[in-house]
């Protein structure tokens, strides 16, 4: 894509995010939400914007398990409920897990091409076999929390039947598939996540997991 082209996207995408984030704020009155999104907002631009974009040195995953999990998932629940759950913490890490799995399939793939430009992902950085191990390690982290969850909340289980798309992408990755391979296993494991969560938060929501402390 031309470079303007994906700045205005860029600008757009913030710009109707702002919007949203501060009618959610006039709404709920919380305005350290204003904080909290200009953060997020930051960390978006710089993750490949910048002098040195962070995502292209190493830190890319992290990130993307603290945004697209603890901040979106438990902001969230804050905002709805005024309070955070032992369950939501837990559903946080999952969620965080996955998303950080779908970049490190990504990254995985373009360990030649980053290499060569002289990106230092994690994934450069950690090495084919590495990478595909941690891959497996984050994808299993949303079924240990069903597990964890199911005693206090047992309408969490159908949760499981998301391991029916990331174990063939699993499959996939630890036995090397490369290229356009790997597309599939980011497909899958969006979907994955998409499925996972959605039977968790209902089983939640039937389950009233209260609130820590």
């Amino acid at each position: 894509a031309v470079p303007t082209a994906v700045r205005t996207a860029a600008f757009a995408g913030f710009g109707v995010a702002a919007v949203a984030g501060l009618a959610l704020v006039a709404l709920s009155g919380r305005w350290w939400l204003v904080v909290l999104g200009a953060a997020c907002i930051v960390a978006a631009w710089f993750y490949t914007g910048g002098r040195r974009p962070y995502g292209y040195a190493g830190l890319g995953e992290l990130a993307v398990f603290v945004f697209f999990g603890p901040v979106a998932v438990l902001g969230t629940q804050y905002v709805l409920t005024g309070r955070l759950s032992g369950a939501g913490v837990a559903a946080a890490a999952a969620v965080g897990a996955l998303s950080a799995a779908v970049l490190v399939s990504n990254n995985l793939r373009d360990i030649r091409t980053d290499t060569a430009a002289g990106k230092r992902t994690l994934a450069v950085q950690l090495g084919d076999r590495r990478t595909r191990v941690l891959y497996a390690a984050l994808s299993a982290v949303p079924f240990v929390v069903t597990v964890g969850l199911a005693p206090a909340a047992p309408a969490v289980l159908p949760a499981l039947i998301a391991a029916a798309l990331v174990l063939p992408a699993v499959r996939r990755v630890l036995r090397g598939c490369t290229g356009c391979e790997l597309i599939a296993v980011l497909r899958d494991t969006g979907l994955a996540m998409l499925v996972w969560a959605s039977a968790t938060a209902i089983g939640l929501g039937i389950g009233q997991v209260g609130p820590v402390g």
